[in-house]
């Protein structure tokens, strides 16, 4: 495993780390752990979202407006209040 050094962490900053860390009843290294992880998979999942194309990405405005005029069942460009 690597080992990675931060260097001139503001003290408020260590000091919040240091109480979460305390308060999920761990080390500051193995709350520090956590944290890396968890921005590691997030960092992993933007990825994937970047690569897999979501359905109905190429739709135009109007097809949006329709299809969700059709699910809330408008029968027309007016709206609830009478206004287009």
């Amino acid at each position: 495993m690597a080992a990675i050094q931060i260097k001139d962490v503001p003290d408020e900053v260590r000091d919040i780390l240091a109480a979460e860390a305390k308060r999920s009843g761990k080390s500051l290294q193995a709350y520090l752990i956590g944290v890396l992880e968890r921005e590691a998979r997030f960092a992993r999942n933007r990825e994937i979202v970047a690569q897999t194309p979501l359905p109905g990405a190429n739709l135009g405005m109007d097809e949006i407006v329709a299809a969700v005029r059709e699910a809330r069942g408008d029968s027309g460009p007016e709206t609830e209040s009478g206004v287009t």
